[in-house]
């Protein structure tokens, strides 16, 4: 059994939200439900977030810039920061932190709902470090 964590960092690198996907969903499924409550006016994401219709559009309906590299077999590749990009960086040092509790490494929860509970006490306990 495998679980994909979805999550947002405010700019500090605290967590700001999660949601739980299937191993072998992709990576929009999650920016699905996570994008449409982000607060921050730059969203910062990798290439798997290129999409138009999905992300790219509705962040700039909602007045939010994207900073989101295009995929290499893009026909017109989106021009980003990349200055801002090394940002993204906050989001991984999180999930290495969170990797450090071994039962969200190992995945020890039988359910996802107990496994999401697990995130969250893991989380807090790094926001309050």
């Amino acid at each position: 059994m495998s679980t994909k964590i979805n999550a947002t960092v405010d700019a500090l690198g605290n967590p700001t939200g999660f949601h739980l996907t299937p191993g072998q969903a992709h990576d929009l499924e999650g920016a699905d439900a996570l994008l449409p409550d982000v607060a921050a006016e730059t969203v910062i994401a990798d290439k798997a977030f290129d999409a138009d219709e999905r992300v790219i559009e509705p962040l700039a309906k909602a007045g939010k810039t994207a900073v989101i590299p295009p995929r290499s077999n893009r026909k017109n590749p989106r021009d980003y920061d990349k200055d801002l990009y090394a940002a993204r960086h906050l989001i991984e040092n999180f999930f290495c932190k969170l990797k450090q509790f071994r039962a969200i490494a190992t995945r020890y929860d039988k359910t996802a709902r107990n496994f999401l509970a697990g995130i969250h006490l893991a989380a807090a306990v790094i926001w309050l470090n």
